[in-house]
């Protein structure tokens, strides 16, 4: 069985009823969407109340610092309280590529959700981009356990996010040719990784260029168990023991 800890899902996307489907053929079971913003944790909502296996977590992407008020943060604290699918507060954290030029908005949106998470004892979905060092700053200062969303940094800096308490979480760019994750997850435990996709972005190889979906977790988890040389069924076991362990699945799957 595979947890794809990682997707945003949207009927203008996908036809749920046949992704459900799709996926349990090829024995992704659980999926976890992340809300984002205010149109995707409402849509989110939705889905996750009509299929037993779809979870969430909820959160403030950075790029949504100019819309996003103290209300809204309590808004999140009530959906927690109140739906237990609820599972994480993500994807939240620093995007230094696209909003360079607000970086003290971004990081006040972003303590603020930690604090909530801290708050709640949930674990956090993190999402960092040109903003390593400022993500692990933030992150150090407050004891939380997550996952470091589509990682793409070095080695050393994944060893201190473990270091931590966070896992590293792996999608479709380790299939590509010249990725140097490649490189980052030979050296790392399967302990510490978990699968996602990030659909409807970033599809793995052969799929590259492609809408993505949750069902191409199994081939993450080749390339993973290529570069680890252990079986593909290693891979599904660890990385979904990890997921359960994180967001507590154990009581649901």
């Amino acid at each position: 069985m595979f947890i794809d800890t990682h997707c945003h899902l949207s009927k203008e996307d996908y036809d749920i009823d046949k992704l459900i489907k799709d996926c349990n053929k090829n024995d992704v079971n659980t999926l976890i969407i992340s809300g984002c913003d205010k149109k995707g944790i409402a849509e989110g909502l939705e889905i996750i109340g009509d299929y037993p296996n779809v979870y969430m977590t909820i959160g403030f992407h950075p790029s949504e610092i100019d819309t996003t008020t103290d209300e809204d943060i309590n808004w999140l604290e009530e959906l927690v309280k109140t739906n237990k699918k609820i599972v994480g507060i993500g994807e939240i954290g620093l995007d230094y590529h696209w909003e360079s030029d607000k970086k003290e908005a971004q990081k006040e949106l972003f303590e603020k959700q930690l604090c909530l998470a801290e708050k709640l004892h949930m674990p956090v979905v993190i999402h960092s981009r040109d903003a390593t060092q400022d993500t692990y700053n933030i992150l150090k200062e407050h004891r939380l356990k997550g996952i470091i969303h589509c990682y793409s940094g070095s080695l050393e800096m994944a060893k201190e996010y473990i270091k931590l308490g966070y896992y590293i979480g792996i999608g479709g760019v380790l299939t590509f040719k010249n990725t140097n994750l490649k490189s980052v997850v030979k050296e790392l435990s399967l302990d510490n990784i978990t699968l996602e996709t990030d659909s409807p972005y970033l599809a793995p190889t052969p799929h590259r260029g492609e809408k993505n979906t949750p069902e191409y977790i199994p081939l993450i988890a080749e390339e993973l168990a290529k570069i680890k040389e252990v079986g593909v069924s290693d891979v599904a076991e660890i990385t979904t023991r990890n997921a359960c362990q994180l967001f507590d699945l154990k009581r649901h799957i």
